[in-house]
């Protein structure tokens, strides 16, 4: 981590490293000062008051110039800890966004989300006393000496203490670190299991699932807590140790310095000097214990990061989308696609050509593949087999998805989107979008806050701005996956006109599940299983292929027949629906 930004943390160590050479000196200067200012007052009668100042001022210089180190080095120890998080948590973001939707998809949100900011923060908390360690091991070094210039059995006793807390250090490392890694896993499944729910916070009020939600969230904490509970503990003994084994090394430090000063081999001066010293280091050497008690947790987080960072980039499903013929809009050959994890092909053998500049619809029964046909043409997931060419390039192709997913900015945010448009270019495509009239009404026009997930707004209100954001581009390439599915009829009749005016050089591919949506389309193409079973306009269609005729059929009974409300409705098998449509 270190290496990210060495300088901030090369002058973290300076002042560490001033700090520590201060601190061995304030002895040397106490020593001096009882030895030839205090002792003479007392024993001789001599005011030397000359000496006495030139003792005040190195005392007090020292411990200035000893202050000075402090501040530079938690100054810059806290910027390169800021930096480096800073670095890890644009790196894992970069990572993320560059990561096409299958890899995500393979992944829990909330858990991605914890490793660019909770992650980052515990693998850096370790930064943050490693300048001061770094230091107090120079301090140590340099103390033995004179400890052992003074006298030999007091440096042997300090010198006891240091390896007595190394394997202390040790062994507690090496205890500790499952737990710490177990809880930092843990945490990720929490905030994905928090994140989860959040997002589906409509839908766990819908089915009066807060128990069950607080319950399940409550279970996560608890295996966060245990974990967590575990590795306190171990703390709880090695920080005891810690305080116990300077303590009792002070003692024998004071036994041992009694004894040579009475007989003569040592000074008071000297004497008071090592005490002072050593008392000095206790501190110092608990920072050593604190930085390698937090390297377990630091490591478990930084292990968490680089799966992240260190996977490598998986294709771009968009970058195998080819160019198409002159004239054709969409070309697909052989285009197969199979889910991981899943033998059966969810699209198969799909030969297609869109006209540029047409409309052209996608007909299925629930769980037929129509949405996974448009997500492979937008170049969201990659074909198993076969290919898909366009008549634009991918940056003009732009897709409207099932669930429209507005972020909680404005409404002028949201249909903008990261683009450069005036306001003019935002009210046409709203217009287009049968959008302007609700959008004035609100209470600060394009200005209105949205909420998240655009939470202050109608599915259909929700459904229009998400294809004002689409219009305003005026993409090549326009792809609606059942975009219109929340707008009743009428609204939809004149939205779909409002495109085909707007957009008339533009290949329109929508998956649509309305008899008058379907009419609207220069083409339609009926896919079953994953195959085209038929290609064509929507009379010749009818005419020509029943199971077409019946599923528009259905499509229109089912919008005329009344919906009993004491009728529950019919068992829905998630493992039908391959393409994420609604029965």
């Amino acid at each position: 981590m270190v290496r990210l930004h060495p300088k901030p943390f090369a002058v973290a160590v300076t002042g560490a490293s001033v700090f520590a050479a201060c601190t061995v000196a304030s002895s040397f200067a106490l020593s001096w000062v009882i030895d030839d200012v205090i002792l003479p007052t007392f024993d001789d009668g001599v005011d030397d008051w000359s000496l006495f100042l030139v003792g005040a001022a190195l005392i007090i210089g020292i411990g200035l110039v000893r202050a000075a180190g402090v501040v530079v080095r938690r100054t810059f120890a806290g910027v390169t800890s800021w930096r480096i998080a800073e670095t890890y948590t644009n790196e894992v973001v970069d990572r993320l966004v560059r990561q096409p939707i299958a890899w995500h998809r393979r992944r829990a949100d909330g858990d991605l989300v914890a490793r660019a900011g909770v992650d980052t923060e515990s693998a850096v908390a370790v930064l943050n006393p490693i300048p001061f360690a770094t230091g107090t091991a120079m301090m140590i070094a340099i103390s033995l000496v004179w400890l052992f210039s003074i006298d030999v059995v007091m440096g042997a006793v300090a010198c006891i203490a240091f390896p007595l807390l190394v394997v202390t250090n040790i062994v507690y490392e090496r205890s500790v670190t499952v737990h710490f890694t177990q809880a930092q896993r843990q945490l990720g499944d929490f905030s994905a299991g928090v994140h989860e729910s959040f997002e589906g916070v409509q839908l766990v009020k819908a089915y009066g699932a807060e128990e069950r939600e607080t319950r399940r969230l409550a279970e996560l904490a608890e295996d966060v807590r245990a974990s967590r509970v575990r590795a306190v503990k171990l703390r709880s003994w090695f920080e005891a140790a810690l305080d116990l084994i300077p303590a009792l090394t002070n003692i024998v430090l004071v036994v041992v310095g009694m004894l040579a000063l009475d007989a003569g081999s040592v000074t008071v001066g000297e004497f008071t000097s090592v005490v002072f010293l050593f008392t000095l280091l206790v501190f110092p050497l608990r920072l050593i214990g604190y930085a390698l008690s937090e390297l377990p947790r630091s490591r478990a987080a930084w292990t968490r990061i680089h799966e992240v960072i260190d996977v490598p980039i998986e294709a771009d499903p968009a970058a195998s989308i080819g160019r198409a013929s002159p004239g054709h809009g969409i070309e697909l050959r052989s285009v197969g696609y199979r889910y991981e994890g899943d033998d059966r092909l969810a699209v198969a053998d799909v030969d297609l050509t869109i006209p540029q500049g047409t409309i052209t619809a996608i007909v299925g029964p629930t769980g037929s593949g129509k949405s996974t046909l448009t997500e492979l043409v937008a170049g969201l997931v990659p074909v198993t087999s076969g290919s898909v060419a366009l008549g634009a390039g991918v940056d003009d192709t732009v897709v409207v998805l099932q669930e429209p997913f507005l972020m909680a900015g404005t409404v002028r945010d949201n249909v903008a989107f990261g683009s450069a448009v005036g306001d003019e270019a935002i009210w046409t495509a709203l217009r287009h979008a049968a959008a302007d009239d609700f959008v004035e009404r609100l209470p600060h026009g394009l200005d209105t806050m949205v909420g998240e997930r655009g939470v202050s707004l109608s599915g259909g209100q929700r459904q229009r701005i998400a294809l004002a954001r689409a219009l305003v581009r005026e993409p090549a390439v326009l792809i609606l996956d059942d975009t219109t599915s929340a707008l009743d009829p009428r609204t939809e009749a004149v939205v779909l006109d409002n495109i085909t005016a707007s957009l008339e050089h533009s290949t329109v591919m929508m998956v649509a599940s309305r008899p008058s949506t379907i009419a609207l389309a220069d083409d339609v193409v009926m896919i079953v299983g994953g195959r085209v079973v038929g290609h064509g306009p929507h009379e010749r269609l009818m005419a020509e292929l029943d199971e077409y005729s019946e599923l528009v059929a259905a499509f229109e009974s089912d919008r005329a027949d009344p919906v009993d409300p004491t009728d529950p409705p019919d068992p829905v098998d998630p493992a039908d629906s391959t393409d994420g449509g609604t029965p």
